[in-house]
Parts: C-alpha cells; sequence; structure tokens
C-alpha cells in the first residue's frame, strides 16, 4: 500500500512539472517574440538608430549556459529545460545577426567580436564541464553557472522598476513584456519545485518576484495616470460649460 501510494505520488508530481515546464515553453514565447516590433522598425529603416544589440548577445548567452545545463550529458530530467532555451537561443542568435546586418561599420566588428566570444566561452564550458568524471559535480557546476546567469538576467529589470518609479510612468515598461516574464518565471519556479532543482527555482523564483512587481507597479501608476487624467477633465469642465 505504501509502495503504491509513493508510485502515486511521484506519478502526479512528474505529471505537475511537465504541465508546468510546457507552460513556461508557451509563456517563454511572448519573451522572444517581443522584440519584434523593435526588428521590424530596424529593418524598415535600415538602420539601428540608437538601439543596443548587446542586449541580445547576452540573452544568447544565458540560452547557451541555459540549454547545455538542461542537455542529457548535465542533467538527464530537465529536458523542458533544453527545448526553451534551444528555442530561445535561435531567436537571440537571429535578432543578433539582423542588428549586425543594419549596424555600422565599426559597431558590426565590435558586434561580431562579441558574438565569436560567446561562442568561444561557451565552448569552454562545454568542453570544460565534460572533463569532469563525477555526473553530480558536473551538474553543479553548470547548474551554478546557469544559476548566476538567470539571476543577472531577471535582475536586469531592476533599471526599468527604478525608471518607472522615478517617473511614475509606465511608458518604459511594456504590459505584456512584464506579464510574460511573471508567467514564464512562475511556471519554472513550480517545475523547480516539482523536479526538487534549486538552479531552476532560485533564480526563478527571483523573476516570478520582479515580474508580480513590475505587474504591480503598472497596475498602480497606470491607474493613477487614469485617475490625474479624469481630475483634469473634471476641473477643465466648468471652462467648457462657461466658453460654450
Amino acid at each position: 500500500m505504501t509502495s503504491f501510494s509513493s508510485s502515486l505520488l511521484f506519478s502526479s508530481s512528474s505529471t505537475l512539472k511537465d504541465a508546468a515546464g510546457i507552460a513556461g515553453n508557451v509563456f517563454a514565447f511572448g519573451l522572444f517574440l517581443s522584440p519584434i516590433p523593435t526588428f521590424r522598425r530596424i529593418i524598415r529603416n535600415r538602420s539601428t538608430e540608437e538601439f543596443s544589440g548587446l542586449p541580445y548577445i547576452y540573452a544568447l548567452l544565458n540560452c547557451l549556459i541555459c540549454l547545455w545545463y538542461g542537455s542529457p550529458l548535465v542533467s538527464c530530467d530537465n529536458i523542458l529545460v533544453l527545448t526553451v532555451n534551444s528555442v530561445g537561443a535561435v531567436f537571440q542568435l537571429t535578432y543578433s545577426v539582423i542588428f549586425m546586418v543594419h549596424v555600422d561599420k565599426a559597431r558590426k566588428v565590435k558586434m561580431l567580436v562579441m558574438l565569436l566570444l560567446v561562442f568561444a566561452l561557451w565552448a569552454v564550458i562545454v568542453v570544460g564541464s565534460l572533463q569532469i568524471a563525477d555526473h553530480s559535480v558536473r551538474r553543479d557546476l553548470v547548474g551554478l553557472l546557469s544559476c548566476a546567469s538567470l539571476i543577472s538576467m531577471f535582475a536586469s529589470p531592476l533599471f526599468i522598476i527604478n525608471l518607472v518609479i522615478r517617473t511614475e510612468s509606465v511608458e518604459f515598461m511594456p504590459f505584456y513584456l512584464s506579464l510574460s516574464t511573471f508567467l514564464m518565471s512562475t511556471s519554472f519556479f513550480a517545475y523547480g519545485i516539482f523536479n526538487d532543482d534549486p538552479f531552476v527555482f532560485v533564480p526563478n523564483g527571483m523573476g516570478t518576484v520582479l515580474g508580480g512587481l513590475q505587474l504591480a507597479l503598472y497596475s498602480y501608476y497606470r491607474n493613477r495616470s487614469a485617475a490625474e487624467d479624469e481630475d483634469g477633465l473634471e476641473s477643465q469642465q466648468p471652462l467648457i460649460v462657461s466658453y460654450t
């Protein structure tokens, strides 16, 4: 009876883990697709203007490290981490190449060098970790690298959060981007919990908190702006009436 209960509990946990991972893969597309309007503008104007290509190169490195952690050679039970970061790497590489095509010559060389450095660093991580015969040590090492990379990625919205609070405006914090971040992070936080993997649930737990904070700020300052606009209309109403 105890064996049957344990088997049923394991099956339920595995199902919930897979459901959370699949949901995280789906929500991640919101993040992967979010730069498309920017690149439509770049292609249309044939110029990168004041946009920076560095976030896409760094995101590529993050995806490469995390997909290696999710590979069977490192962790055999994180296939959904492998899939989401494989797709993400393709998107980020595509964005980086498009950016490089349309940037001026001086920045083109710089971006090409940085892109080569990303793949060189990833190759060092892959080859170096494969030299570690102990599979658990290899998993811990690559897991720490992926965790650190994810935390730095999730920490980047702190600048936007500070900007929103300082300007009291959500102009530079798109709602759907914040929502996608929150939903994806929450899904992979649950995935990591069900999989008992701190290298997944710790950084995504931080991402969930930051994503929730962004949504809360968006709601607060959007409602505040709407209220101010309404007050402004009310204060103008007597003038409108008097003039008519």
